[in-house]
C-alpha cells in the first residue's frame, strides 16, 4: 500500500524539528497540568513525581504558560518533603486553599489598584 504523503521532500532536519516541537507542547501541557493539586496528588500516589525526568523539566516554559502556579508547584517539586506531603490529602487541600486564596486575592488587589489609577 502507497503512503498518502509524500515524506521524499521532508528532510531529517525539518523531522528532528516537528520532533521538537511536539516533545516541547507534550511537556508544556505536563508542566500546565502541575498547576491542579488534585493532579498533583495523584501524581506523588503514583510515585512519578519522584522520576529524574520530573525534576529535568526546566523553566523554560515561563512565557507560554498559561497557570503560573505550574511554575510555583514545579518549583517545589524539587523539595522531597513537598512530594511526600501532597500524597496526603489534608496537604493537598492545604495547597488548593492556598492557590483559591492568592487567586481571590489577587484580582481583588488587582482591581483596586486599577481603580485608583
Amino acid at each position: 500500500m502507497s503512503s498518502l504523503v509524500d515524506d521524499t521532500n521532508t528532510s531529517p532536519s525539518q523531522d528532528a524539528r516537528e520532533e521538537d516541537r511536539e516533545r516541547f507542547e507534550l511537556e508544556l501541557e505536563f508542566v500546565q497540568s502541575l498547576a491542579n493539586p488534585y493532579y498533583l496528588q495523584s501524581l506523588a500516589q503514583q510515585n512519578i513525581l519522584d522520576q529524574p525526568a520530573v525534576h529535568q523539566l526546566q523553566k523554560d516554559y515561563a512565557r507560554f504558560i498559561h497557570y503560573p502556579h505550574a511554575l510555583h508547584h514545579l518549583e517545589l517539586l524539587r523539595h522531597a518533603r513537598f512530594r511526600t506531603e501532597i500524597k496526603k490529602d489534608e496537604w493537598r487541600e492545604y495547597i488548593n486553599q492556598k492557590q483559591f486564596d492568592h487567586w481571590r486575592t489577587w484580582y481583588h488587589d488587582r482591581a483596586t489598584l486599577y481603580r485608583h489609577t
